[in-house]
């Protein structure tokens, strides 16, 4: 077993279809499949069900395929290191982010993160919570904000606060007539527009959960990828969806009711590596504490 089989299969694992991903990785089809048997043999297990189109992965292949993801990103961080510090370039900072981070404090964060460390390269990665733990684990972000309770021992959680969540109406729609909290049992009888789609668990089963718990099934329920195609939707009276209150800052032609239950909340979580003591991670913390001080207009 060696990276390039690694490689491979995690391209034919992705794309579900070994002519599309020989073409992906410029070879010709017979031999990626050859590659792709010959790590099975090795293993001495099938992780692919070629009977089914597009492909599927066996239970086997599935936990094979996010290991070799980690150690993919693993060699590909090691590479990346290494070729910084032999050319003597600026430390880099990584930053995976939920959509709906960016109207609530993280681009102020960011900010002052620069200014803090003008030496330091900072990057963002726009990436659903529950790939952030994997993200952080392969070594491809150094810190996570995202909105998923997760159980992993090798990540640290801290939940900076818990956000309340309102409810994006139609302007046209008779429940946009008032401002005061609007009570979960009113989303009974609307369409609702729920993000995002996939992966799962996400933003979206803990609307889900928060509706199941006051006993509301909306006759309708449309899946969409991204917060900007929910709210867009909501717009052109295509239903209500249910969003952090910082999102409310993102359209104008939307009017939006917090949701009449303490405990409609999404908490903002910072993830890191378990136990990493880097300088980076608590001038991050440091600089989170001051913004919240401020009380800054998304804070609720």
């Amino acid at each position: 077993m060696d990276l390039r089989q690694l490689r491979y299969f995690v391209t034919v694992a992705r794309e579900r279809n070994v002519t599309r991903a020989a073409e992906l990785l410029h070879i010709a089809q017979p031999p990626l499949s050859r590659q792709i048997q010959q790590l099975e043999e090795e293993l001495g297990v099938p992780l692919l069900l070629r009977t089914s189109r597009p492909l599927r992965l066996t239970e086997a292949g599935r936990m094979f395929y996010e290991q070799a993801l980690q150690i993919l990103g693993r060699v590909d961080q090691m590479k990346k290191m290494t070729l910084r510090v032999g050319k003597g370039e600026r430390n880099v900072l990584s930053i995976g982010f939920v959509a709906s981070a960016l109207y609530g404090g993280l681009p102020k964060l960011v900010r002052r993160i620069r200014q803090h460390r003008p030496d330091l390269d900072v990057q963002l990665l726009e990436m659903f919570s529950i790939q952030q733990t994997e993200a952080l684990k392969d070594g491809r972000i150094d810190i996570g904000f995202g909105r998923l309770r997760t159980n992993d021992p090798n990540v640290e959680r801290l939940v900076l606060r818990e956000e309340r969540l309102v409810a994006a109406i139609p302007p046209d729609n008779p429940l946009a007539l008032d401002d005061t909290p609007l009570p979960i049992s009113a989303l009974a009888d609307q369409c609702l527009i729920i993000y995002p789609k996939d992966p799962r668990p996400s933003f979206a089963d803990q609307v889900l959960s928060l509706l199941n718990d006051h006993g509301v099934h909306p006759p309708e329920i449309h899946e969409v990828r991204e917060l900007q195609t929910a709210l867009g939707l909501v717009a052109s009276d295509a239903g209500i969806c249910c969003v952090p209150s910082s999102a409310r800052f993102m359209r104008s032609d939307v009017r939006y009711r917090p949701l009449d239950d303490p405990y409609a909340t999404s908490p903002i979580i910072l993830s890191h590596r378990i136990h990493d003591q880097s300088e980076h991670i608590a001038l991050v913390k440091r600089l989170i504490e001051e913004l919240y001080a401020e009380n800054p207009p998304w804070l609720d």
